[in-house]
């Protein structure tokens, strides 16, 4: 038997004792330790299940699926009975419950007033976290609906509050960790919202930019240093005619001007800062007058890179020229009008006194023919005074039967200079006695002009050798006119007809025409209920032809075309009709004319009286009778007073033995003198005219 020492007896107990504390640090520390790994793995699944959520959560940016999934998650992970996520709408005060799950599903889609009170409204009131447990079990996590127990965290993010994510009845009460894993998850979700909303807000602003950008009448294009285009408008890519897809790469000089030094210089100048105010400038390539403006784009991650603003202003400009050139023949016309008023009365003189002499049996044989050069010459002169009043008139459009030929004959000796000038054979086929057109004569008069004025410029250009001939032929076609112009010039091309009466389109050389001509004519036309075309003509050249409707003439026109002329008088005594020795007052404030005047009527024996002045001529009226007065009806008898006014007034009668001559040229003076109701003349008048009208007055005061 073994026997110990006391020694041994009191050193096992000591060992025995330190073996059990030493066995019980060990038994706490491996509690500790599981304590420790179940934590760790506790987080370890947190941080699983938040990546999960965070997968989950990056599949959409749609609220609405967010909130789906987060509500779906609290239940699942939460080990909760149900779990709702409400988001406020500050501008009304209401809460939404976006998403429910669990026994809270059937609140899905509620609305609720923030004031109504509750948990949720509560936190999200106060953004702070609330975990609660209800005294007497009872926690009234909506307004009418009470919970168990309720852990409610804010949807904060950028320190504003979206809403709030709620979690109730847990099987066992709430704790840290779970507050803490709401409190993440809650975080999480509200950034993610952020996120969401900004995107949608950056998708709808730049939807609507894009929207406005293609939106606008102009074109936009976003170039980069070396003037290439990075993105343009589809404004920008109809200019250049080509799909929206294939603008980006193109040169934005070349695309639009092919070469341009003027553009060129822009593009630098709003790359340095310097703005360059705007640019108008033709371009030749797309037939379009383009104004460009260009600035840079100061925050572009790209250097030198530019937008630049381009519109086409061709029908702009074309209206604006059509305003100038409306200026210009008002101009015109007013200068017109004035030359010739000073030319008519002595173009009346020379061409009434030639006349005289003509009929004088003495005049030599061979001042016979000097003198009838001067009346011819005359004549001609007095009508290109009458074709520039018509080409410069102004107004609004006079409709009336209106005889093309006559039209034709005008027009061709009112450019007879040009087609000198160019050593042009100018032509005319004029179909006889093709009834009228309705029309404005002054304006189908310009269409001839531009139509002429083009084909002689076009032949006159051709080199040394070529033939430069100009047909001008009109023809009845059925119920149309048809007036052609062919001229033996280069023609138009066959790529080109469809834009020749576009406005500003020009065949000719920079600065040599607006290309304003043809497509003035068309409009015209147009509006005469016609139609303008051009096509090659059949040896070489162009050939215009402008059709225009047939108009009924009216009975009193068709009376004066069938009437016939009347008799031209002889140089016999008394030709005037009614016997000789008839009294005549002439009140003229030209002395040529009264003199003209005075040897016409002496010569065919009657009393001529020539007043000084229209004062003198209404003293004459007053103190004895006259058979026929010839007055100009604007000479003034006193401040604002015309003669043919002052004469009327005071003797209505007399009416029928005057004749009134003027050089005033102004439309509202022919007005005037139709009011009248007397015969009127417009000088220079022809004698032989003048002496049947003076017949007829004196025959019918011999009837009477």
């Amino acid at each position: 038997m073994l026997t110990l020492s006391p020694f041994w007896l009191v050193a096992g107990g000591g060992l025995l004792v330190g073996l059990g504390g030493a066995v019980a640090a060990w038994w706490r520390r491996s509690r500790e330790l599981a304590a420790v790994k179940r934590e760790l793995a506790r987080r370890i699944g947190e941080l699983f299940s938040l990546q999960e959520l965070t997968f989950l959560l990056s599949e959409s940016l749609q609220p609405d699926r967010i909130v789906q999934q987060v509500a779906r998650y609290a239940v699942r992970f939460l080990e909760a009975d149900g779990a709702l996520v409400g988001l406020a709408h500050p501008a009304d005060g209401t809460i939404r419950i976006a998403a429910a799950e669990g026994t809270l599903s059937y609140l899905a889609g509620t609305i609720l007033k923030e004031a109504d009170g509750g948990v949720l409204a509560d936190v999200i009131s106060r953004g702070q976290v609330s975990r609660a447990e209800g005294a007497g079990g009872v926690v009234e996590i909506l307004p009418g609906f009470d919970v168990r127990r309720a852990t409610v965290a804010p949807l904060r993010a950028h320190g504003v509050t979206l809403g709030a994510v709620a979690v109730v009845n847990r099987r066992e009460p709430f704790t840290e960790a779970d507050v803490r894993l709401l409190t993440s998850v809650a975080a999480h979700t509200a950034a993610v919202l952020t996120n969401g909303r900004l995107f949608q807000m950056i998708r709808i602003g730049k939807e609507e930019w894009e929207g406005t950008f293609d939106a606008l009448a102009d074109g936009i294009a976003v170039l980069d240093g070396r003037g290439v285009v990075r993105r343009a408008n589809r404004a920008f890519a109809e200019m250049t005619g080509k799909p929206i897809t294939e603008v980006g790469g193109l040169s934005f000089v070349a695309e639009l001007f092919g070469s341009s030094p003027e553009v060129e210089s822009l593009l630098d100048s709003a790359r340095r800062g310097e703005g360059p105010g705007g640019l108008t400038l033709r371009s030749e390539r797309l037939r379009r007058v383009l104004r460009l403006h260009a600035a840079p784009m100061t925050h572009s991650e790209v250097g030198g890179a530019l937008v630049a603003l381009v519109e086409d202003v061709t029908e702009q400009k074309a209206f604006e020229a059509q305003i100038i050139q409306h200026e210009k023949m008002a101009a015109v016309g007013q200068l017109v009008s004035g030359v010739a008023h000073e030319l008519n009365n002595p173009l009346t003189s020379i061409a009434g006194l030639s006349e005289l002499l003509l009929e004088q049996a003495e005049t030599p044989a061979r001042a016979r023919d000097h003198l009838r050069v001067i009346h011819e010459q005359a004549d001609r002169a007095g009508k290109i005074v009458r074709n520039l009043l018509t080409f410069a008139r102004q107004g609004p459009a006079e409709l009336a039967s209106v005889d093309l030929n006559d039209v034709a004959q005008r027009t061709v000796l009112l450019i007879g200079y040009e087609v000198r000038l160019r050593d042009v054979d100018l032509r005319t086929e004029l179909a006889p006695h093709i009834p009228p057109v309705r029309g404005d004569r002054y304006q189908l008069q310009q269409v001839v002009v531009n139509l002429l004025t083009n084909a002689v410029q076009s032949v006159g250009a051709a080199p040394p050798g070529r033939r430069r001939h100009v047909m001008l032929r009109t023809r009845l076609d059925g119920p149309h006119i048809v007036l052609e112009v062919e001229d033996t010039g280069p023609g138009v091309p066959e790529e080109l007809v469809s834009q020749i009466f576009a406005p500003f389109f020009t065949t000719k050389d920079p600065g040599q025409g607006t290309g304003l001509g043809l497509s003035l004519a068309y409009n015209i036309v147009e509006r005469h209920r016609g139609t303008l075309s051009v096509s090659r003509a059949p040896f070489g050249g162009a050939l215009f032809v402008m059709r225009l409707p047939t108009a009924r003439p009216s009975t009193a026109v068709a009376s004066r075309l069938s009437a016939p002329s009347p008799p031209v008088a002889t140089g016999e005594r008394g030709r005037g009709g009614g016997g000789p020795g008839r009294e005549v007052l002439l009140v003229d404030g030209d002395p040529a004319v009264r003199r003209m005047l005075t040897v016409l009527f002496t010569s065919d024996g009657h009393r001529v009286e020539a007043a000084r002045d229209a004062a003198h001529g209404i003293e004459l009226l007053g103190e004895r009778q006259f058979d026929l007065v010839i007055a100009d009806p604007r000479a003034g008898v006193s401040a604002g007073e015309a003669f043919a006014d002052v004469l009327l007034a005071r003797w209505p009668t007399i009416r029928e033995r005057t004749i009134l001559a003027t050089a005033d040229v102004r439309p509202e003076t022919e007005e005037w003198l139709k009011t009248l109701g007397c015969r009127y003349f417009r000088k220079p008048f022809n004698a032989r005219e003048l002496r049947a009208a003076a017949g007829e007055v004196f025959a019918v005061s011999s009837e009477q």
